[in-house]
């Protein structure tokens, strides 16, 4: 008689079901799917890493130069109170009559006052202070001032013929405009007149 659980060997392979297939396939979809949502979730966040990094550049460098400009400009106040007195020592010289300066003691004075202007000049130009000399210059309407206008015909219209009061920039910010006369427009051409006496944007208002 036949026995079929003679021909029954459990160590042999098993025939695999049909839907084993379909199930693996399945898996590994799902499996891809979170992958590809790590990774999108990795990329956001390397992307907001970098942005946040940036900004944090950012910030630092906009810190550095308000602390440099503080530091800078810290003196602005100052140097206006200074300016006067700069203004003074030039009237004090311009006004001595040639025909006094030859006396020894006027002489003397003359050196004093000149070497105190040098020492204040020195000053100045060490912490940032430029002064606005524009004598035979080009109009600017950012750094300088109109005081009056005059035809010359020898002279380009917009030149400065004189200056009434020099100017001044603390590391390139204007403080005080120079305040000048130049030559008008007659209205035969060569330029425009240089019209508003505004000193123009550049001026530092802050203390």
């Amino acid at each position: 008689m036949y026995d079929a659980k003679k021909d029954h060997d459990p160590l042999a392979p098993q025939p695999a079901p049909e839907n084993a297939g379909m199930a693996d396939d399945a898996e590994y979809e799902a499996l891809q799917h979170k992958v590809e949502a790590l990774q999108g979730e990795l990329d956001a966040t390397k992307d907001k890493m970098l942005r946040a990094v940036a900004d944090a550049e950012n910030t630092k460098r906009r810190a550095l130069k308000e602390r440099d400009d503080a530091s800078k400009f810290a003196v602005s106040g100052f140097s206006r109170e200074m300016l006067p007195v700069a203004d003074n020592l030039r009237r004090a010289l311009d006004a001595i009559p040639d025909d006094v300066k030859s006396d020894e003691r006027i002489a003397n004075l003359i050196d004093g006052i000149e070497a105190t202007e040098r020492e204040l000049m020195r000053a100045f130009e060490k912490n940032g202070l430029q002064k606005l000399d524009p004598l035979d210059q080009k109009f600017d309407p950012n750094f300088h001032e109109v005081m009056f206008e005059t035809p010359m015909p020898d002279k380009a219209p917009g030149t400065v013929i004189q200056v009434m009061e020099t100017g001044y920039t603390l590391h390139g910010r204007l403080i005080r405009p120079a305040r000048v006369g130049v030559v008008k427009d007659d209205g035969q051409g060569g330029g425009a007149a240089p019209g508003s006496s505004d000193p123009g944007h550049n001026l530092d208002t802050e203390a």
